[in-house]
């Protein structure tokens, strides 16, 4: 099994950063992809950012230009820089791991809260 720690959530000002940090751990194998997506009371969980295992990522088009995913092979961590934050972007972030095989893990989802 694969667990995900999430961290990095929190109250930000209309116009701040922050950075979310998602860290795998257990029985990775090989890693398809990581990413970051989010949800709203009421909607449906979407897309925020995602990065391949060969480095290729795609963003939501709400957060181009302002959030950056990248990823640390050495220890299996995710990131993902949001910066320009706006009321819009407040959710439950939720980190998710994609293997070569099998099924995915979600991580428990750290708050964002973009007021002033």
């Amino acid at each position: 099994q694969v667990q995900l720690v999430e961290s990095g959530g929190g109250l930000v000002q209309p116009g701040g950063s922050l950075r979310l940090s998602c860290a795998a751990s257990g029985s990775i194998r090989s890693i398809a992809a990581m990413g970051w997506y989010r949800q709203t009371p009421g909607e449906q969980r979407e897309l925020v950012a995602q990065i391949t295992r060969l480095g290729n990522t795609n963003y939501a088009d709400s957060v181009k230009g302002r959030f950056t995913i990248t990823r640390a092979n050495t220890d299996n961590t995710v990131y993902l820089q949001m910066n320009s934050l706006k009321p819009e972007d407040t959710a439950v972030y939720y980190c998710k791991f994609v293997p070569m095989w099998g099924s995915a893990t979600w991580g428990q989802g750290t708050q964002v809260t973009v007021s002033s």
